[in-house]
C-alpha cells in the first residue's frame, strides 16, 4: 500500500488531447448524414466514406467554420493556410488505412483555457499547444473470437485539441475537461454530449521527483468520456506511477483503458510516436486557405464565452461553486444575463438562487428551455413586493416549466399570495396572542426577550397557511404586547 509521504515525494504533470465532435450537417469529406444516433450499423456511409475506388475528398465547409469558431473559443491563432495529412495505420474500423488529418499545418495555433478553481475562484491558464481538424474512424464490438465493424461513425469531423503539459493535479484535470466543454457548447461547434462520444479525452500523465528538470515516462490513457473518469484516472495512475518507482521498477510508455467498473487503467499496446505512422501530405485535398476578413468575422458572431459570463456576474457577488455551477448550462447561462440586464443584480441573484434547485433531484426533469425571462422578472417582482414568500416563490417557479401561464396567475391558482393587509394580519395576531401556549413568550418579550417573538411569529404563519407576511406580522406583535 503506497503511503502519503511516499506521494509526496512526486509530482504529476498531464496533458490533454480532446477530440469533439462537430455538429455540422454532413461528414468532413462526404454529403453523408453526420447524426449517426439510433441509427443502424453502416446505414449513414458514403461510397467517401468507404474508401471505395475513385472516389475522392471534398473537405466540409461547414466544418472548417465551426473550427476557426473552437479556435477563437480558445483564445488561439487561426493560421490562414493549413494542409491536410496521411496517418497510417491498420485496423478494421479505418476502410482507408489512413486517416486524414493534419499534423504539420494545423487550422488551430497556440491558445489557452482559463480554470477557475469552484471553490476559491482562483484562475489558472492551461496552454494549447494546437488544435486540428480530422476524421473519425468507425467503431468495433467485440463478440468473443470475432469483431463486428460499424463505419457509420467513419468520416466525422473532428478537432483535436492538445494541451501543453500545464496539468498538475487531478482536480485541475477535471476542471480543465469541464471548462472546454463549456467552451465547446457555448461556442455552438458541437452538440457536447458525452455520452454519445460528442467529447472524448486522451489523458496523458507522467511523474518525476520532486525538484526533477525531466518529466517522466507517460502512459496515455484513451477514449474517457466524462469529466469523473478524467479525475478518477489521474488519481489513480498518479499512485500506480508512484508505486512502481518506489518498489525499484519503470514505468512503461504505454497506451492503457480506463475500467469504470474496477476504478483502474488497464495495459492496451505499446505507445506510438508520430514516425510509427507514416505521416504523409494528402495529395487529394488543397490546401485550407482562409482570409483575415473571413476569421475576424467570425470572431465577431462568437457567442458570449464562460469567462465573459463570470465578468458579467461579479455585481451578483455569488459564490464561485454557484457560478460555476451555473455555467453548466449555456442556457442558464443566457437566461440569467438576461435578466441581470433587465431587472439589476438584486432580481438575477434571486434566479440565480432559483436555478441552483435544478440540481436536485426534485428539479432536475425540468427542461431550463421553458422558462421566459419575462416570468423569471415578475416572480422576482412579487417577492420584493412581499406577495409570495421564499417558499411559495420556489413552488410557482418550478410550475413556471409546465404551463404557459404567469406567475401571479399561477399564485393565484396554488393559493400562494401572501397577505399583507394589515387589518387582515392584525386579526390574527389578535387571535395568536390569546392563545394559552402563547402566554410564556409575549412574557419572555416584555421581559426584554426579543428572541420569544420567532415562536409567536411561526403560530401566525400557521393559522395564516403561510400566507401572512412575517415581517408585518413580527411588526404588529410587538405593537400589540407594548
Amino acid at each position: 500500500m503506497i503511503t502519503k509521504e511516499q506521494l509526496d515525494k512526486y509530482d504529476m504533470t498531464i496533458g490533454i488531447e480532446c477530440h469533439v465532435q462537430l455538429n455540422t450537417k454532413t461528414k468532413l469529406f462526404s454529403g453523408a448524414d453526420n447524426d449517426a444516433r439510433d441509427k443502424a450499423p453502416n446505414m449513414v456511409v458514403s461510397p467517401i466514406d468507404y474508401a471505395l475506388p475513385g472516389m475522392l475528398p471534398v473537405l466540409n465547409k461547414e466544418a472548417v467554420t465551426k473550427a476557426v469558431l473552437a479556435g477563437h473559443a480558445l483564445k488561439s491563432e487561426i493560421n490562414l493556410v493549413s494542409r491536410f495529412d496521411r496517418k497510417h495505420y491498420y485496423y478494421p474500423d479505418l476502410p482507408k488505412a489512413y486517416q486524414i488529418s493534419q499534423l504539420y499545418q494545423p487550422i488551430i495555433g497556440a491558445g489557452q483555457v482559463i480554470v477557475v478553481d469552484s471553490t476559491t475562484g482562483d484562475e489558472e491558464i492551461i496552454r494549447i499547444e494546437h488544435a486540428h481538424l480530422e476524421e473519425d474512424a468507425g467503431k468495433l464490438t467485440h463478440r468473443g473470437d470475432y469483431s463486428l465493424v460499424d463505419l457509420n461513425r467513419c468520416g466525422t469531423p473532428l478537432i483535436e485539441i492538445v494541451s501543453m503539459p500545464d496539468i498538475h493535479s487531478a482536480a485541475t484535470a477535471r476542471a480543465y475537461v469541464t471548462e472546454l466543454h463549456r467552451l465547446m457548447t457555448f461556442a455552438g461547434v458541437t452538440n457536447g454530449d458525452l455520452y454519445q462520444g460528442n467529447m472524448r479525452f486522451d489523458v496523458n500523465i507522467s511523474i518525476a521527483k520532486k525538484g526533477a528538470k525531466e518529466l517522466g515516462v507517460r502512459s496515455e490513457i484513451k477514449n474517457l468520456n466524462s469529466f469523473r473518469s478524467v479525475e478518477k484516472t489521474a488519481e489513480y495512475e498518479f499512485k500506480r506511477q508512484v508505486e512502481l518507482l518506489e518498489a525499484g521498477k519503470s514505468v512503461k510508455q504505454e497506451t492503457r483503458g480506463w475500467s469504470e467498473p474496477k476504478q483502474k487503467t488497464m495495459p492496451q499496446r505499446s505507445k506510438e510516436e508520430a514516425n510509427d505512422y507514416r505521416y504523409m501530405p494528402d495529395p487529394d485535398i488543397p490546401p485550407v486557405v482562409l482570409t483575415d476578413e473571413f476569421v475576424k468575422k467570425l470572431y465577431k458572431v462568437l457567442p458570449t464565452m464562460p469567462g465573459e459570463y463570470r465578468a458579467k456576474w461579479t455585481p451578483l457577488k455569488l459564490n464561485a461553486s454557484v457560478t460555476e455551477t451555473l455555467l453548466n448550462n449555456h442556457i442558464l447561462a443566457q437566461k440569467l444575463t438576461a435578466v441581470l440586464d433587465q431587472a439589476g443584480a438584486k432580481a438575477a441573484k434571486m434566479v440565480a438562487n432559483w436555478f441552483m434547485l435544478l440540481n436536485s433531484d426534485d428539479f432536475s426533469h425540468l427542461n431550463p428551455e421553458l422558462l421566459a425571462e419575462t416570468h423569471l422578472i415578475e416572480l422576482t417582482e412579487m417577492v420584493d413586493a412581499n406577495e409570495l414568500n421564499s417558499t411559495a416563490a420556489k413552488e410557482v417557479f418550478a410550475e413556471l416549466f409546465d404551463q404557459n401561464k404567469s406567475p401571479r396567475t399561477l399564485a393565484k391558482e396554488m393559493n400562494l399570495l401572501q397577505v399583507s393587509s394589515e387589518s387582515a394580519i392584525v386579526e390574527i395576531v389578535d387571535q395568536v396572542l390569546a392563545l394559552p401556549e402563547s402566554a410564556q413568550a409575549v412574557a419572555d418579550i416584555k421581559a426584554g426577550q426579543d428572541k420569544a417573538i420567532g415562536f409567536l411569529v411561526g403560530l401566525v404563519m400557521r393559522h395564516s397557511q403561510g400566507k401572512a407576511n412575517p415581517g408585518l406580522a413580527q411588526k404588529l406583535i410587538k405593537e400589540r404586547i407594548k
